[in-house]
Parts: structure tokens; C-alpha cells; sequence
């Protein structure tokens, strides 16, 4: 039986646009595994730090301390447990970015946000997309999902937005997390639905991937 390549996606997201909601779809159509806080799980395995401690700088940059380096960032390795660096955050950034490399290099599977783009960019079997929507329609799905009113809402997006983007800011050395250059496609989710958003991304993979990808997924994408 022939060896077929690993095809790795990337979704970044703005807050109420559905891009975990069409990473699962796509994971679905696709057969692979979708990973968003199981990174979280699996960094907390590999390094042997609490999960929760993963999750209080999941997308988020905590202090100021860090927004005054932002300049000064290069991108770090992770250190050793012995290091009294290993808790700070970002090491822990660096210990998921890990993680990530390691799935990228021998699994098929989607990623949710963790700025796996940037990680991966230097990676040649990855396809990066980025789904947004306008504000109206994120309301819509954050009153409707989480039973909040608009005003609760608005604030929700505005807020999860600001850390996102702080977060994408400063890992990725100065980069802006909206910054088309950064993916392959950028997807409007209101304005074409999101199971057509599956299809899209499908289709661009197919387009920059050719073969080998269709190859990969040869049985699923005949259905």
C-alpha cells in the first residue's frame, strides 16, 4: 500500500464568525481529528504542568511585562523543567507550539486557533484560512449559543477579539492576526453559509496541494 502525505489545516477565527463550527465540520467530512483545547491536554501531558495552568494563558497575553517586550520577541524554544522560565508564559506558548510541530509532521488534523499559522509557517504541508463574519451575524450566534443579550454579547466578541489579536501580536513577533498575507484564504461565513465554507476550504486545498492531497483523502472526498 502506498504512503500517502499528512495534510495539516489551520482556523483562525474571529469570535461568533462559526470557524470552530466549520473545523468540525471539516474534520467530519474529512476524517481527521480536530484539535483545540486537546492541545492544551496533550502540553500539559508532555511537560507535566497542570492543564489549567495552559488554560489561563490559552490566546492570552497576561501583564504588561510582555506587551513592553513585544519588540524585543523572537521566537523561543522551549526550556528545561529545570529552568525557572519553565512556567512562564511563554514557555508555555512554547511547549503547545511544540506540540503542534510534532502533530504537523506526522498526523492529518485541523487546529483551532493556538496561532498555529505562524507556527507552522514554515511548514510545506499545511493550508492556513482565517473565517470572519460580520458583526451582525456574530451577535446573532453568540446570543443564540450562549443565551446572552446583544449588549453582553457585543462585549463578549470585542473583548475575545482584543486578546486574540494581542495574543497573535506578540507570538508571532509583530504580525496582526487579521493580516490576509497570513493565510491561504480569508472566508466571509454570513455571506456564503458555513458548510459551503467546508467546501471552499476543501477546494483550495485541493487547488495548492493538487494530487497528494486528493490522494490522502481519496475515499472521503468521493462522497
Amino acid at each position: 500500500m502506498d504512503e500517502t502525505q499528512n495534510f495539516v489545516i489551520t482556523i483562525a477565527r474571529g469570535f461568533g464568525s462559526g470557524g470552530k463550527e466549520i473545523a468540525q465540520k471539516l474534520g467530519e467530512r474529512l476524517g481527521i481529528p480536530v484539535y483545540e483545547k486537546q492541545i492544551l491536554e496533550m502540553a500539559s501531558e508532555y511537560s507535566g504542568l497542570s492543564e489549567e495552568m495552559f488554560l489561563r494563558v490559552d490566546e492570552k497575553l497576561r501583564g504588561s511585562a510582555l506587551i513592553n517586550s513585544l519588540n524585543k520577541f523572537s521566537f523561543p524554544k522551549a526550556v528545561t523543567p529545570q529552568s525557572k522560565k519553565f512556567e512562564s508564559d511563554i514557555n508555555l506558548f512554547c511547549i503547545q507550539a511544540e506540540i503542534i510541530k510534532e502533530l504537523a509532521k506526522k498526523v492529518s488534523c485541523i487546529i483551532i486557533g493556538k496561532c498555529a499559522d505562524h507556527v507552522l509557517k514554515d511548514f510545506d504541508n499545511v493550508g492556513s484560512f482565517y473565517v470572519e463574519a460580520p458583526r451582525w451575524a456574530c451577535l446573532e450566534s453568540i446570543m443564540s449559543k450562549m443565551n446572552v443579550t446583544e449588549k453582553e454579547a457585543a462585549e463578549l466578541i470585542t473583548k475575545t477579539d482584543k486578546y486574540r489579536a494581542d495574543y497573535y501580536k506578540f507570538y508571532s513577533g509583530g504580525n496582526y492576526w487579521t493580516n490576509p498575507i497570513n493565510y491561504d484564504l480569508t472566508l466571509n461565513s454570513a455571506r456564503i453559509g458555513r458548510q459551503k465554507c467546508v467546501d471552499v476550504i476543501i477546494e483550495m486545498m485541493k487547488i495548492k496541494f493538487g494530487k497528494e492531497f486528493e490522494k490522502t483523502f481519496a475515499d472521503k472526498l468521493k462522497k
